[in-house]
């Protein structure tokens, strides 16, 4: 925190300097002053005294002002999630992200691998089917040419 003397204004500090040399001369010469010399120190004194305490209010209100929004800013300050908080949220996210795409690109996979079997099959049946085709043929050629 400041030192104290940083925040009293600079000219209160001036006022009760101004108030401290008026004493201290009236101490020195004793008997020099007139008594309306002396009263008028004390009114200054005194509107010294006053205006310093209306100073020292004014400043307790600001820093009453400034507590409270320090206060403010601690509590906004809380409520945002830190840095690492953040890091942590996002590796989450992207783990889910790929661990998705991974499933998907097996299920792929295996699709295109169940594909690849389903047209070998199919090439294998349509190639019996082929043969069996030309097997008959002979047959049906050959009864042709005996019925004829």
């Amino acid at each position: 925190m400041a030192r104290p003397w940083n925040s009293i204004p600079r000219v209160t500090i001036f006022l009760a300097g101004v108030a401290a040399g008026a004493l201290t001369r009236l101490r020195r010469v004793p008997g020099s002053s007139s008594k309306e010399e002396i009263e008028e120190l004390r009114r200054t004194l005194a509107r010294t005294q006053t205006d310093l305490a209306e100073l020292s209010a004014s400043m307790m209100g600001r820093f009453e002002q400034v507590e409270e929004r320090l206060h403010e800013h601690a509590a906004k300050l809380a409520d945002i999630p830190s840095t690492s908080q953040i890091v942590g949220a996002m590796e989450q996210l992207l783990a889910k992200a790929m661990s998705s795409l991974d499933e998907r690109l097996s299920a792929q996979a295996q699709s295109i691998d169940v594909l690849k079997t389903t047209v070998l099959q199919t090439d294998i049946l349509l190639e019996r089917v082929l043969e069996s085709l030309d097997s008959l043929q002979p047959v049906s050629d050959s009864a042709v040419a005996a019925g004829e």
